[in-house]
């Protein structure tokens, strides 16, 4: 069954003519005929009487409210589809990972809104793996994420690098490891650390390094906020490996203190991930624009040598 066969049919059944239908499609008499016949010869059974005036048949009766269901369907789903392709589209989902929804974002999500201000943005805090995830899902249209090529390897994505930052190590004001400005790796594996939980890129990269170093990771606590790593953090023995735009404004707090590690350092890459079929939409092709356009990343101030040998 073809669509221009259920059109022809329901001008026929609208009109009561053949002539008139086919001048309602916009096409030859002989058209409608044949497309009527072809329906006919699909559903088994005749759906009109060829008298004076085209009248259903008991078949075609019972056909007609299936055929404007389908016709409408179909007509709503091109609707849709032409609403899409015009820049139509109700909201727009974004993931990103905690830092980027905090520090690096907002200018973004503000410009993005002065300029499509009938879009509803919803944007959703996740760690990297889960963000994939749902984009993958079809739940989000872009996620900014630490890089993970193995959930971004599918042709249909597309992987845009936006930044390179380095991962720091997070600690209390008076913590015995701030006597280093570098701190070796051989004096980070004799302390208890707080790390992101499963599903977060950050663990995976911490984990990593240590078994670089033939060392086990002690993680004794598993949190997903940065205001909780603070929190922690600040009590004591306990220290972080973060990313550098997790704590990029950690010197406004004298309570804790921020040191790199002795080579190798730490490097994690943050990329914009979306798929090829949502950049034929002009709102999301416009907030990817928009990410490379404005998303920039501060550097954290540096303490002299003098003041850090201080702290």
């Amino acid at each position: 069954m073809r669509l221009e066969q259920l059109q022809a049919f329901l001008a026929v059944a609208e009109t009561g003519s053949f002539q008139q239908a086919a001048r309602k499609c916009d096409v030859t008499q002989s058209t409608i005929s044949r497309q009527i016949q072809a329906l006919e010869a699909t559903v088994g059974m005749p759906l009109l009487h060829r008298t004076a005036q085209a009248k259903l048949t008991v078949a075609g009766d019972g056909f007609l409210p299936h055929a404007r269901k389908i016709w409408n369907e179909w007509r709503a789903a091109m609707q849709e589809i032409e609403e899409l392709r015009l820049g139509k589209q109700p909201e727009l989902c974004i993931a990103a990972i905690h830092s980027v929804c905090a520090f690096h974002l907002p200018p973004v999500l503000q410009r993005f809104c002065q300029e499509h201000a009938e879009v509803q943005l919803r944007v959703t805090s996740l760690g990297s793996d889960r963000a994939l995830k749902v984009l993958k899902d079809g739940l989000v249209d872009v996620a900014i994420v630490m890089h993970n090529r193995f959930l971004t390897a599918s042709p249909e994505m597309v992987v845009d690098k936006l930044y390179d930052e380095p991962v720091r190590v997070l600690m209390s004001a008076n913590h015995p490891l701030t006597r280093f400005n570098e701190i070796p790796w051989s004096e980070l594996v004799h302390y208890p650390q707080v790390v992101f939980k499963d599903g977060y890129g950050m663990q995976r990269l911490v984990q990593e390094q240590f078994q670089r170093q033939g060392a086990d990771l002690k993680a004794v606590l598993e949190l997903n906020t940065l205001d909780a790593f603070r929190g922690v953090v600040r009590q004591g023995e306990l220290i972080a490996l973060l990313p550098q735009g997790a704590i990029q404004d950690v010197h406004l707090d004298p309570t804790l203190a921020v040191r790199s590690t002795l080579d190798p350092t730490l490097i994690r890459q943050v990329v914009l991930v979306t798929t090829q079929d949502r950049l034929l939409i002009p709102p999301i092709q416009r907030f990817r624009e928009l990410v490379a356009e404005i998303l920039t990343v501060p550097e954290i101030p540096s303490l002299p040598t003098k003041a850090l040998a201080e702290l």
